[in-house]
């Protein structure tokens, strides 16, 4: 992991942007992060827009979790942002495109061929992500995941045992294979679904919820399309983060 810029916000949250290998990422840690009292990690989604696009909604959601006493962390999406575009994703999008804008239904061959790569190659990324920012002394877990692309965080859910709570957007774009590793998710949920989505079959979503195997699992269904996500929305998800890192971190 090296940091290649290093600032600290007007709020005392200190802001370093990294490369891990070369993965760009940013990573933000409240001002009481030490050694000797290390804090624990938000994993925000990994950013489908790409982290410059998406950098102001990824800082204000990091500055809330540092208010929190949290540190957050994203890393670019393979093939997104400044990172190489990848033949096969860019094939993937290029025939979701191409449907979308016919008018014709998004056939399950368009969505594995589109997601279930990204998945097999964001995961380990991740993964390797909080490899390197939990061995930094002031981070010391439990870790939470929240929000970016609903695949990646269901496959993280079930494969990473360091993440004990996951936050997620409901999206219909989702392998049948995912749904069904759904099945196998049993940490606490909190689901965010835009009633209205106009991107989204809010039906598909609703079985995606429905598959889920947690014991705890709540859906925040707004009125609303895409973009009308309502802020009282996201003091309902720093209230389930606060909930389950706090618990967790003070035993």
């Amino acid at each position: 992991m090296h940091i290649t810029s290093e600032r600290r916000l007007d709020d005392g949250v200190l802001e370093r942007e990294f490369t891990l290998g070369e993965i760009p990422g940013i990573l933000w840690t409240p001002a009481s992060a030490s050694a000797s009292q290390p804090v624990p990690l938000i994993l925000l989604g990994l950013p489908p827009l790409g982290l410059r696009a998406m950098y102001p909604r990824l800082v204000e959601r990091a500055r809330r979790a540092a208010a929190d006493g949290f540190a957050a962390v994203t890393v670019e999406l393979p093939g997104g942002g400044d990172r190489p575009r990848l033949a096969v994703l860019e094939q993937g999008r290029a025939d979701l495109r191409r449907a979308m804008q016919a008018g014709e239904p998004v056939g399950a061959e368009i969505v594995d061929a589109l997601v279930l790569p990204l998945v097999e190659l964001a995961v380990p990324e991740a993964r390797a992500t909080l490899d390197a920012v939990l061995a930094l002394p002031e981070i010391g877990g439990p870790v939470g995941y929240s929000g970016g692309v609903i695949s990646i965080g269901v496959r993280l859910a079930v494969v990473e045992p360091r993440i004990v709570a996951a936050g997620l957007f409901a999206g219909s774009l989702v392998p049948r294979a995912i749904v069904e590793e759904a099945r196998q998710v049993s940490i606490p949920l909190h689901v965010l679904l835009q009633w209205d989505d106009e991107g989204n079959d809010r039906q598909a979503s609703l079985e995606l919820f429905d598959a889920f195997g947690s014991k705890e699992k709540t859906l925040h269904a707004n009125m609303g399309g895409h973009t009308g996500v309502p802020r009282f929305a996201g003091e309902d998800a720093a209230g389930f983060f606060a909930r389950h890192l706090n618990a967790r971190h003070l035993r």
